[in-house]
Order: C-alpha cells, then structure tokens, then sequence
C-alpha cells in the first residue's frame, strides 16, 4: 500500500487513493472512534473529520509506516483531542438509544449469548479510555502489542501494563467486584 500511495502521490490523483483508504479502514476506523465516543452519530461524524484530516495530510505522508498505522495515529489523536474539547466537556449530548429493529429469533441461546455480549461489551465500554483503547486493539482489531505500541505512542511495557490492568478491572467488574481505577 505505500507503494501505491506514493506512485499516486506522484501522479496527484490524492482522489483516488482516499477512496481506497476510505474503502478499506473506513469500518475499523468507525468501530475505533465508536470505542471512544460511545455514541454512533458522533463517531460517524468524527470518522468523517479524520478522512478530512488524512486527506489534507496525504501529501505529507513520507511512508515510513504503514499507511494503516498512520491513518490509525490519526484518529486516535482525533478521538483524544474530541475527548479532551471543551464542547465534549460542557456540552450535554443527547444519546438516545438507537435500537436494531430487526426482528430477532427469540431462541433462548441467541437471548442468552446477546445478553453476555451485552454485559461484556458494556464493562469494555466503562473502562477508562486507555484501558478500552488497547482492549480494543488487541481484541478487536488483533493488533500485536508492537503495533499498538506505534499507534498510541507508547512504549510496549506500557501497553502490557495497561492490558494487564484492564484484563483485571474486566476480570473484576464481571465478578461483580470493585476495584479502584487509577
């Protein structure tokens, strides 16, 4: 892929390969910045101010990483900055609840695993945005410690740490225990 960013670099058709970006990481991107935002109006929205982002950074990629784990950097910075934004932190967001109305097959399995899922995916989500983030990672996107070591800044021994701290507060959580977050 960098090959091809930088040939089309070259010609100047930036076009084109934003749309084989977007093709490409424009789900994993808006599942990563749902990770943060917990809100899928706002990360539909975010995902789009990151392809604006990459697309007006295209020229100055140098193609010293991999264009996923640049355009990862990206959002992760965004979502950070969203987070850390004096509207995120004033302004009350109305987060209704966006029920699927599919129709579901109401076999006691499906109910059962769904309500697992749910209790899972919600102690994920209140965990604090550095644990969630390499949880994410890890087990979403099945990134390598090193990986996520590039795309967060941090070194490895941090992400191991964090993972080992998350693990646990999950671990914890879905005990029903408490435990103190730093």
């Amino acid at each position: 892929m960098k090959e091809l960013v930088a040939e089309v670099l070259r010609s100047g058709e930036e076009d084109a390969i934003l749309d084989e970006i977007m093709m490409t990481y424009g789900q994993d991107i808006l599942q990563l910045v749902y990770s943060y935002v917990k809100n899928l109006p706002l990360a539909e929205d975010l995902t789009q101010e990151i392809f604006v982002k990459c697309y007006q950074a295209l020229p100055r990629y140098r193609g010293e990483a991999k264009i996923r784990t640049w355009l990862w950097r990206i959002a992760i910075n965004h979502c950070k900055d969203y987070l850390k934004s004096w509207y995120y932190r004033q302004v009350e967001l109305n987060t209704g609840n966006y029920a699927n109305c599919q129709a579901v097959d109401h076999v006691e399995q499906d109910i059962i695993q769904k309500d697992e899922d749910k209790v899972l995916s919600d102690a994920v989500m209140n965990l604090p945005v550095k644990y969630r983030e390499v949880i994410y990672l890890y087990y979403f996107q099945e990134l390598t410690i090193k990986e996520m070591a590039e795309m967060t800044g941090n070194s490895q021994s941090t992400i191991k740490t964090r993972m080992r701290r998350a693990k646990h507060i999950l671990k914890n959580s879905l005990e029903g225990t408490a435990w103190k977050i730093d």
